[in-house]
């Protein structure tokens, strides 16, 4: 009941802020997400440190790039819950695409498109976008611990015409049936990878990186479009397309899979850096502890071997 009621509390206050001018919601975010970070202290703090520790700056530069993302989140929050006003014909008043020739000549290969993305700028406008100017859009998503906001998010990504499944079925049937359909599938790859992840440094420190977007690419040989949500510094959406990246099979599919999801991560801190008031620093990125999932490696490693008889006596 309670989660029912903060769902229509939320699209109560989309309504009132409907009637508003964009740039005056603009205003209102930017105005009330720092606001808001200070509030959340303990994200606030972590955020500071990874900063410091990612972009090797003192404890004011982390502070102002902290400042700068709450701003750019308190943008965003306006935004979505603004997204009923998005349409096919006013979407490029919201959103500019950067390089759409990439996206079309991806598309034109007829293996569908995979994307690597991640918590940049307005990531919901981003599908949202991409969807409204016309491309086949699909995404995977992950519930949100509170139903109502899931609810909000799915309604208004199918509202703007993008494809939802919800993560936790079967993602390579769900892959297969939008890649062979010649789709955009998105992943938020740059969250913790978990045990099975592949271990390596990510802004400062030993982290496991997801091998989602990979594994996608070696079944399907879909080419990889890094695309990315950005601000301008006159607070315009952007959606940067780069160029396409393509699995490379030597043969040996756990180093072929390493490689290029370490190709991903390295392309994706680089756009951290370079944009670093757009990503989300606070997230728990570096969870999953490298060593562990080394451990865990050599244990199937060595359960392989006794099962095929090749483990070395010592």
């Amino acid at each position: 009941m309670f989660n029912e009621w903060q769902y229509h509390a939320a699209r109560g206050i989309g309504k009132i802020l409907s009637h508003l001018s964009y740039p005056t919601i603009i205003s209102l975010g930017r105005k009330l997400g720092p606001l808001v970070g200070r509030m959340l202290k303990k994200q606030y703090v972590r955020g500071v440190w990874h900063i410091m520790r990612g972009m090797d700056c003192d404890k004011e530069k982390a502070v102002h790039i902290m400042d700068d993302l709450y701003a750019n989140l308190g943008q965003s929050l306006m935004e979505i819950l603004y997204t009923p006003k998005l349409n096919k014909n006013n979407i490029s008043t919201f959103v500019t695409l950067d390089h759409p020739e990439r996206l079309e000549t991806a598309l034109a290969e007829n293996k569908g498109v995979i994307v690597l993305t991640g918590h940049f700028g307005n990531w919901e406008w981003m599908g949202a976008s991409l969807s409204l100017y016309g491309y086949p859009a699909t995404t995977i998503v992950k519930n949100q611990p509170n139903s109502s906001v899931t609810r909000l998010l799915n309604e208004n990504r199918e509202m703007m015409g993008l494809e939802v499944f919800a993560r936790g079925g079967n993602e390579m049937v769900i892959a297969a049936r939008a890649l062979k359909r010649k789709k955009i599938l998105g992943f938020l790859a740059d969250q913790d990878g978990g045990f099975h992840g592949v271990p390596q440094m990510f802004l400062g420190k030993m982290s496991s990186t997801p091998k989602g977007p990979a594994l996608f690419a070696r079944k399907f040989r879909s080419p990889v479009l890094p695309i990315f949500a950005i601000h301008d510094e006159k607070h315009h959406n952007h959606v940067y397309i780069g160029e396409p990246l393509y699995y490379e099979d030597t043969g040996d599919k756990e180093k072929d899979v390493t490689a290029m999801t370490q190709r991903m991560a390295v392309l994706t801190e680089q756009f951290i850096r370079e944009h670093p008031a757009e990503w989300l620093w606070f997230q728990h990125r570096w969870s999953t502890a490298p060593e562990e999932i080394i451990a865990l490696q050599q244990e199937k490693q060595e359960a392989q071997g006794i099962e095929t008889g090749t483990t070395e006596e010592k």
